[in-house]
């Protein structure tokens, strides 16, 4: 006489394993895949560029470097240029020179995060004449963009159509007067005035920037709200993402030196 249970439609139970198999595979795979976007999620975003940051940066990588206040030097005059030796760059420590931007988006079924991309592959000089910045030009490799996640590079490189327009540049248009050569160690803060191209579109922009000069280095940073549309830019997409804001905060870290 047999022994095995009869379901209501007359099979084993013991032929129902499989599907009970199944659905705990299926589970198994939803929790982790809630882990994995709770870890995305958590994962630690770099801080805000600061003048105060960059210029500890300064002093940890460059032995030597003094950041105590001294008095005015001379022979300042002439051409400095972005100096990429300095420091060591990641997405998690940059301690060099960077480009880069910070977006608000929201992850489905998780919450808010900010999306931080940076490039290190930067270039370009300003000219000092006496206590005015006369000309400055920068220019960022985007196709050097870095994030937390490959998804989101490519979205990024998607977004900026970095295939056509690999480069984003910055051109002084007013001078900027410092009023006075600034003591080493002292903050200085100054609005550049000028033109920003991404994909391709140019359109004015102002950047508050703050500098301060620690031994024979020239440290800037700077940060500035752009809106996407300004300049062609679609916002950018992934399945992970819910929403993304329509702008973002762009961000520099510059180091320079004479010559």
């Amino acid at each position: 006489m047999s022994t095995s249970t009869q379901s209501p439609n007359g099979k084993d139970a013991k032929d129902r394993r499989p599907l009970f198999i199944a659905a705990g595979v299926v589970g198994l795979i939803a929790v982790i895949g809630i882990t994995a976007l709770v870890w995305y999620l958590n994962q630690p975003v770099p801080e805000e560029v600061s003048i105060r940051a960059a210029v500890a940066d300064v002093a940890t990588t460059e032995p030597g470097a003094s950041t105590e206040p001294s008095v005015p030097l001379d022979g300042l005059d002439g051409a400095w240029s972005v100096d990429t030796s300095i420091g060591e760059f990641s997405f998690e420590d940059a301690t060099s020179s960077f480009v880069g931007f910070r977006i608000e988006e929201e992850l489905a079924n998780v919450g808010a995060t900010t999306a931080v991309g940076r490039t290190p592959v930067v270039g370009g000089s300003f000219v000092l004449s006496g206590a005015t910045i006369t000309e400055t030009i920068i220019e960022a490799d985007m196709t050097g963009i870095v994030t937390n996640a490959s998804r989101r590079d490519r979205a990024v490189q998607r977004a900026l159509d970095t295939a056509t327009f690999p480069t984003a540049t910055f051109t002084l248009t007013d001078p900027i007067d410092l009023g006075a050569i600034p003591n080493e160690g002292e903050p200085v803060s100054a609005m550049a005035v000028g033109e920003l191209t991404i994909k391709g579109v140019t359109r004015a922009i102002e950047i508050p920037l703050e500098s301060q000069r620690v031994s024979d280095l020239v440290v800037i940073v700077g940060a500035v709200d752009i809106t996407f549309d300004d300049w062609g830019i679609p916002v950018p997409t992934a399945p992970i993402v819910a929403s993304v804001e329509d702008h973002g905060i762009l961000e520099l870290q510059l180091f320079f030196t004479r010559g």
